[in-house]
Formats: C-alpha cells, structure tokens, sequence
C-alpha cells in the first residue's frame, strides 16, 4: 500500500502561483511514476502531468505545458507540481496518483487539494 497526501491548495488570483506538494509514504519503492489530475465541478477528472520516479522524465498535457512544472524529491518521497501563470480554468480538485511497477493503472490517490484561482 503506498498512502498519499496532497497539501498546498489555496486561493490565488489569476496570473499568480501556487507550488503543490504530494507526500507518499508505505511501500513507495514499488512507484514506477507519479501523476498529477484535477477535477473540475460539473467536469470529469483530467490529467495534469507525470514524471517517472527513477529518472524524472516529465510529460504534460498541453493546456498546462510551460506554465506547471512537476518535480520529485525522492528523499522525502514527495512531488511537486509548481503552477505559474494560473489562470481561472485552471481551478479544480488537484490529485496526485501513484502508478506501481507493472501496473497499467494509477493504483493509488490522494485526498485531492482545492485549488481556485480567481479572475
């Protein structure tokens, strides 16, 4: 089981920045890559990005490439996903997930954090 848990949510305005952490815990060496999602109301879940635990390849969906920047830090079992140039549309439910070594799927997901960006 690997337990995952989101913080850095806020309010924002739009134009601005927030930095999201998602810290794993249990058996994290299992991780083969790590996701962020969001979910907007009324909408369904969207992925953000990825990167690879091992050697930190990244990959982004286009309407968030060269604004969000996702990171890990494999020492605190923690990654990052760093939002500039926020804008309005980008508010939603955030949620990291964990794809195991093996698996198909994104078998474990955090709580989500809120973020909202206001115009």
């Amino acid at each position: 089981q690997v337990q995952l848990v989101e913080s850095g949510g806020g309010l924002v305005q739009a134009g601005g920045s927030l930095r999201l952490s998602c810290a794993a815990s249990g058996r994290t060496f299992t991780t083969y890559r790590m996701a962020w999602f969001r979910q907007a109301p009324g909408k369904e879940r969207e992925f953000v990005g990825r990167i690879t635990w091992s050697g930190g390849t990244t990959y982004y969906t286009d309407s968030v490439k060269g604004r969000f920047t996702i990171s890990r830090d494999n020492a605190k079992n923690t990654v990052y996903l760093q939002m500039n140039s926020l804008k309005p549309e980008d508010t939603a439910v955030y949620y990291c997930a964990d794809q195991v070594i093996g698996s198909r799927l994104y078998d474990y997901w955090g709580q989500g954090t809120q973020v909202t960006v206001s115009s």
